[in-house]
């Protein structure tokens, strides 16, 4: 049986497993890695889990999992493959990003990997592979000088289908000036360019930009739907793009790149989702943090709710919640009452914290060992 099949041949079981067997609010652990092996980034998309899982003493690995099926091992380590990611040297606090898409029989994966060890620039990897065709891909090279000046990571997505990830160009005002001596004012000042963009990743290709995205500091998927928030400006003293208050959020279709809705966020956004019918928003106002949900179809408000002070900047998006999470505790609003509710508190810190239909998944770190857990919420 290949690879492929044996992913995804398995749905009517693994849906046994993950709704027959577990009582709603009941946590449940799917999978526990060998020992002293964490999990350092983690995605679900319907039936599918991908994580990844760093190993200083064989290969870093991307797992793909269809509940109920057998795990695949991703990218291929064949020598003449140039595997970079196998060796990459992840320490716990290295950021690794991934994203996960499965659509028509397909799985594809997208992931981050960062270089620190320069000591004037810092480097992002774009990766990726399918199961199909394991062959690892690298998408592009990300770097920026410390002080600021280059390009940008501003996040990865992935689901129903569609994989993305958004670059922003940060320069100076006046280079030339800022070299000169004296240094002309301002010459220094750090500012977001028209470069970068948001992009979308299909199978072996060239990323292709989507068209009207602009410079993006986060963005979410949902079916062919990406929701970005752009990039205005930057921080002091280290030049990291930033959002604004006075610029909309937008949705646009991850093909054609046409405007499905624009969204005038209540403060600055520090985090979006979205699903089929929501775009949600995680926004920092005068009175405090706010979550708003608003219509994708049209862009108005649907609802707003204030939330405590050190939530999370991560958002996932269902049919009937949003879930975010408070420190190690896990909490969901529901969309139609605006109601928040506790699911769960979590034994570490929640890693790639998502839902999938009425599941939700998150993985931590507990005792060397890296777990994925999930709690399914009650109707």
């Amino acid at each position: 049986m290949t690879a492929m099949r044996m992913l995804l041949g398995a749905l009517a079981f693994a849906a046994t497993i993950v709704h027959g067997s577990v009582h709603a609010g009941q946590v449940q652990t799917l999978y526990t890695s060998p020992a002293h092996q964490r999990i350092q980034a983690f995605a679900q998309d319907g039936e599918l889990l991908a994580w990844f899982e760093p190993n200083a003493t064989k290969c870093n690995a991307v797992w793909v999992w269809q509940l109920g099926s057998e795990k695949v091992q991703l990218p291929s380590q064949e020598p003449s493959d140039h595997n970079v990611t196998c060796k990459w040297q992840v320490y716990a606090s290295s950021p690794v990003g991934l994203a996960l898409a499965s659509n028509a029989g397909s799985a594809a994966v997208l992931w981050t990997l960062r270089e620190s060890a320069s000591p004037a620039l810092r480097f992002d990897y774009v990766l990726g592979t399918t199961v199909a065709d394991p062959k690892e891909r690298r998408f592009q090279q990300v770097a920026h000088a410390r002080q600021g000046a280059g390009l940008w990571l501003g996040g990865v997505a992935g689901g129903d289908g569609s994989l993305v990830y958004a670059v922003v160009q940060v320069e100076y005002h006046d280079q030339v000036a800022c070299l000169s001596t004296p240094k002309a004012p301002h010459a220094c000042d750090l500012e977001v360019t028209g470069g970068g963009g948001v992009y979308r990743v299909v199978g072996r290709q060239p990323p292709l930009p989507i068209k009207g995205a602009g410079p993006a500091v986060a963005v979410a998927t949902s079916g062919d739907d990406v929701a970005y928030v752009p990039a205005t400006s930057t921080s002091v003293p280290d030049g990291e793009p930033l959002a604004s208050a006075s610029v909309p959020v937008e949705i646009r279709d991850v093909h054609s790149g046409s405007l499905v809705a624009s969204v005038a966020p209540e403060g600055t956004p520090l985090a979006v989702g979205l699903s089929n019918s929501v775009l949600a928003l995680l926004t920092r106002t005068p009175a405090g943090l706010v979550l708003s949900w608003y219509a994708k179809s049209s862009g108005k408000i649907v609802h707003a709710v204030s939330v405590a002070p050190t939530t999370s900047a991560e958002l996932a998006v269902g049919t009937s919640a949003i879930v975010y999470r408070v420190g190690r505790a896990i909490r969901a609003v529901d969309l139609r009452t605006g109601k928040i509710r506790a699911l769960a508190k979590a034994a570490a810190t929640p890693i790639g914290l998502s839902i999938a239909g009425d599941r939700v998944a998150w993985a931590e770190n507990i005792a060397g060992r890296g777990r994925i857990r999930a709690v399914t919420i009650a109707p």
